[in-house]
């Protein structure tokens, strides 16, 4: 048993509580949040010296093995390469203090086991599988120019590809099964045109309606959701009121759109600093032209997108969508949203809105009894400065998933 003594708790519930606590942690749960002093024989006791105890931090939109910064070229590595490369990126996430991602296309159930089961250190990692695209939508990167067929000999199947083709009812309906079968945790399906991929302008609409019902049909059957990769307020709106749970990125969104997604319950995860790390070294690691307007595009309607869903009472969880180099901004979305919505509802999004999304709620994302021990040990106050949290952690003295330090700098 651990008890961490002269805390200042910092979640969903304690936004302005200057007060000191005791967090009593039994094995990988917390058994009590109190003000009370607090005796165990036998525990260790820490006094962390009044500095700010939070959960560990939710990034609900990730590619973990999207090693490469050009999305469809992870596909061509073979899957070696692509589970090694993905070792320190999951081991800097947890670093910087994100103790659970949701994966949004690409890493399968044996790593997320992997990781549950010590083999290789990071987050939670709750899968999609392979995102399901139409033929020519957001997970087809085949050129204009290129003919062949968008997945031979099942080359989908290989760990670095993010997605797979999928044409049709019926075969929707199959890979979703197959998905569930192979164990992800949720499914993602391409809505809208993308930013990564050569021949879909951002406008598209992408599948059918019945497509995106048998795809809702299927994850429900399955008791889980879609996420839905959508930028416009059209394909937003068309998705939701077709059962999509969550919408990633949404930069385009209107208060129309924004207003259905309030209506019926949607999260939305917006995806801002994948945006502005692109502004700022896309050209340097290789991103296409035409990536990088069409990235120019929606980068300031984002911040924008932000500001119109907060007004409309959109629940936010927080989101990233970095790949390849891009990984070590990761940090940065909490300040990008804190400038926006402030530092409190930037850290509600990635900690008690992201359970939520994870259907975890009371497990993850609040230090209260019966949540997971996954917390952070912060010097400073991230209110006053959300900037405490960036980086790669340098100002988080601790971080302690399953009621393990991952690592402790000055306990």
């Amino acid at each position: 048993m651990l008890i961490l003594k002269n805390a200042r708790v910092l979640d969903a519930e304690h936004e302005r509580d200057d007060g000191r606590y005791s967090v009593v942690i039994d094995g990988d749960t917390i058994r009590e949040v109190t003000r009370e002093p607090v005796e165990a024989s036998g525990a260790q006791v820490i006094d962390v010296g009044g500095k700010t105890l939070m959960p560990g931090l939710i990034d609900c939109h990730v590619h973990v093995i999207a090693s490469v910064a050009h999305l469809g070229n992870n596909s061509r590595l073979p899957n070696t390469f692509a589970v090694l490369r993905a070792v320190p990126i999951l081991a800097g996430m947890l670093n910087r203090g994100f103790t659970s991602v949701r994966d949004a296309g690409g890493a399968d159930y044996a790593l997320s086991r992997a990781i549950e089961e010590d083999v290789i250190a990071g987050p939670r990692l709750f899968v999609a599988g392979k995102a399901l695209s139409q033929t020519g939508g957001h997970g087809d990167f085949r050129e204009r120019f290129d003919n062949s067929d968008p997945d031979p000999c099942g080359c989908s199947r290989n760990l670095g590809a993010i997605g797979r083709v999928v044409d049709g009812v019926d075969a929707m309906r199959k890979a979703v099964r197959e998905e569930m079968r192979a164990g992800a945790h949720h499914i993602k399906i391409m809505a809208s045109g993308g930013v990564a991929s050569p021949t879909d302008p951002i406008g598209n609409l992408q599948f059918s309606v019945d497509e995106v019902k048998a795809a809702v049909e299927e994850a429900a059957s399955h008791q889980t959701y879609v996420m839905a990769h959508a930028y416009t307020p059209k394909a937003i709106a068309r998705v939701v009121k077709l059962g999509v749970r969550t919408i990633e990125h949404g930069n385009l969104i209107d208060e129309e759109a924004a207003d259905v997604m309030a209506e019926h319950g949607a999260f939305a995860v917006p995806t801002l600093v994948v945006y502005d790390a692109m502004n700022r070294v896309g050209a340097q690691i290789g991103i296409s032209a035409l990536s990088l307007e069409k990235n120019e595009a929606v980068r300031v309607q984002g911040l924008k997108a932000l500001e119109l869903l907060h007004e409309r009472g959109v629940k936010m969880g927080l989101g990233t969508d970095l790949l390849g180099e891009m990984h070590e901004y990761q940090s940065d979305e909490l300040s990008i949203r804190a400038d926006i919505v402030g530092s409190f509802e930037a850290i509600r999004q990635a900690t008690a809105v992201g359970a939520d999304i994870l259907n975890m709620q009371g497990k993850l994302g609040v230090i209260a009894a019966g949540a997971y021990a996954d917390l952070l040990v912060v010097d400073g106050d991230p209110l006053k400065d959300i900037r405490v949290l960036t980086g790669q952690g340098e100002r988080i003295s601790g971080v302690m998933k399953n009621g393990a330090w991952v690592r402790e700098k000055l306990l």
